[in-house]
């Protein structure tokens, strides 16, 4: 059995400890909000500019462009780009690996891949791995920005329009509430038009669209914007789902430190009950002594 010093000890690592969990619940806790009015944000951009690319296709539904799926193309893209959305540090449950395991899964289907990773716990991961990991694709996770993800796309989209690659997906953590994270694997190009398909009622009028000086060249400007809007929306999404599952974890290990400490606190209790015992015994014992030798 531990001495009553050494369970001292412990208690006081644990409560020291707990004191840092609590902080960090604290910490990630007021980064949640930040992320979810962040979110908000994004949501409107995203879906008004899906929409609108959603019109073009529906109104040209045989247009053949660059950045939209080939009718009667391939289904496997013989090289994939695949950007990972990973944290810059621990401590956040299941949150880091669950995406690196959805990219190991993916990475390890083709032969032809290249891996652009954000966050730094998942380019040291790959790295140790030994996969190839694009070196000058190094962007942290914290502070999302619209200039970040407007920087991200336009090295992902040179090597698109160079032939480099030929399709991009991403891999990110979508948070569906407050108590559930998923991980994500969506195709951000090329487009395809199943996607953006929407049932419209036969009786609803559906107005002409004109474009100047063409669609397509209108695709080009906004199919760009459309994948920078979803990367900045997969950053923040990210970025929230991290703080949420950073939560969760700090909240899980403060619950477990109290229950450790209800406990050494009974056994601590019992330890100096045995040793006020001992010591009762050992008083009266020597009294006992005394009163013999003196008869």
């Amino acid at each position: 059995m531990a001495s009553s010093k050494e369970i001292q000890d412990r208690m006081k690592s644990i409560s020291d400890t707990m004191k840092i969990t609590n902080a960090m619940y604290l910490i990630s806790s007021s980064k949640l909000r930040k992320a979810r009015k962040n979110m908000e944000q994004v949501y409107d951009y995203f879906h008004t500019i899906r929409r609108s690319i959603g019109d073009i296709l529906h109104h040209i539904p045989e247009m053949e462009h660059r950045f939209l799926e080939p009718v009667d193309g391939p289904d496997f893209a013989a090289k994939r780009a695949y950007i990972v959305i990973t944290a810059d540090k621990g401590l956040a449950g299941a949150y880091n690996h669950n995406v690196i395991k959805k990219a190991h899964e993916l990475f390890e289907q083709s032969e032809h891949n290249r891996l652009f990773v954000v966050g730094e716990l998942g380019r040291q991961y790959f790295a140790r791995e030994g996969l190839d990991v694009d070196t000058n694709f190094q962007y942290t996770v914290q502070n999302p920005s619209l200039h970040r993800a407007r920087v991200i796309v336009e090295r992902i989209m040179e090597l698109y329009m160079q032939n480099e690659v030929d399709e991009i997906d991403i891999v990110y953590t979508k948070m569906e509430n407050a108590f559930l994270v998923e991980t994500e694997v969506l195709k951000l190009l090329p487009l395809d038009k199943e996607d953006f398909e929407s049932a419209v009622p036969v009786d609803v009028y559906q107005e002409e669209l004109k474009a100047e000086p063409s669609l397509e060249s209108v695709l080009d400007h906004m199919v760009p914007n459309y994948v920078t809007g979803f990367v900045y929306g997969a950053l923040v999404e990210s970025y929230a789902s991290e703080q949420n599952s950073r939560m969760m974890a700090m909240e899980a290990a403060s619950k477990s430190a109290k229950e450790m400490l209800q406990l050494l606190q009974v056994e601590y209790n019992r330890v100096r009950q045995a040793a006020i015992t001992q010591e009762i015994t050992e008083v009266i014992s020597g009294a006992k002594a005394q009163k013999r030798k003196k008869k």
